[in-house]
């Protein structure tokens, strides 16, 4: 039986039906500002993996925010994507009707994205807000005056496998001296520099972390981001991303300037 037409389930694919879904993307990247939204480290069969899952997890955070707007007859319904066009600079819709596939459980079908000016527009008596991620802004920003501990065995023991070669390969107590080492180099960077502190939405549980850069092999050049998070009076680190799963979540926020993070 299909969802009613006012559920809004955690996943997309629950949500709606959208037939060749790697097209849609594919159409998506076309209509919205130029942007770099592949992987840079990780294999992958598709072009366009990080708007993939900005595209997902969008969806994740409206839904929970209930920010779906319906026609007046419920025959379409629409989200913000929080992307804007390539020429216009207008915010894209992802609009979807209502399907009619009897053996399909989702109440919704992909219909298109339109623009603001586009005339579908007229079938909303309000467009729907884009997302909001955060309650307070300072959480976006590095404090320096806080204290930084990392918990560098805990990242090895959980993370190794996601260090590039050779360093997924040392043994953990060579490892660890790289890290520590790695570790004050950015500690000194970020008292000089908080920009270099890079705002990620983690979905799960839906709070605002921020990403540091782990410079192992070269100064100047991040192999992976220790996720930083605010307990109050200081900073504590305990696990490790690549640059792909950490543009990831940092371009649900905003496109990230691409200063270490550069996957």
């Amino acid at each position: 039986m299909k969802h009613d037409v006012f559920d809004l389930p955690e996943s997309l694919y629950d949500f709606a039906q959208i037939a060749e879904f790697y097209g849609v993307i594919e159409s998506l990247a076309n209509l919205v500002e130029t942007e770099d939204w592949s992987y840079h480290n990780t294999e992958t069969t598709t072009a366009y993996p990080i708007l993939e899952n900005y595209i997902r997890n969008t969806y994740i955070r409206l839904a929970r925010e209930k920010k779906v707007a319906y026609s007046s007859d419920l025959g379409f319904c629409c989200f913000d994507t929080g992307l804007l066009s390539k020429v216009q600079h207008e915010p894209i819709y992802m609009q979807f009707c209502e399907n009619t596939n009897p053996n399909i459980d989702c109440y919704w079908y992909f219909s298109k994205f339109f623009r603001k000016g586009d005339n579908e527009v007229r079938r909303y008596t309000k467009l729907p807000e884009m997302a909001f991620y955060w309650e307070d802004p300072t959480k976006l920003i590095f404090d320096p005056r806080k204290e930084l501990v990392v918990n560098v065995e805990h990242i090895i023991q959980d993370n190794k496998a996601r260090f590039p070669n050779p360093f997924s390969t040392m043994p953990d107590y060579q490892l660890q001296l790289f890290i520590d080492g790695s570790v004050n180099a950015a500690k000194e960077r970020l008292r000089r520099n908080y920009k270099i502190a890079v705002p990620q939405y983690f979905i799960t549980s839906g709070t605002i972390q921020l990403l540091i850069p782990l410079c192992l092999a070269a100064p100047d050049t991040a192999d992976l981001a220790i996720v930083v998070e605010d307990y109050g009076t200081m900073y504590r680190a305990s696990t490790c991303l690549t640059l792909d799963q950490a543009m990831n979540n940092a371009r649900l926020l905003a496109r990230p300037d691409r200063d270490w993070l550069n996957p």
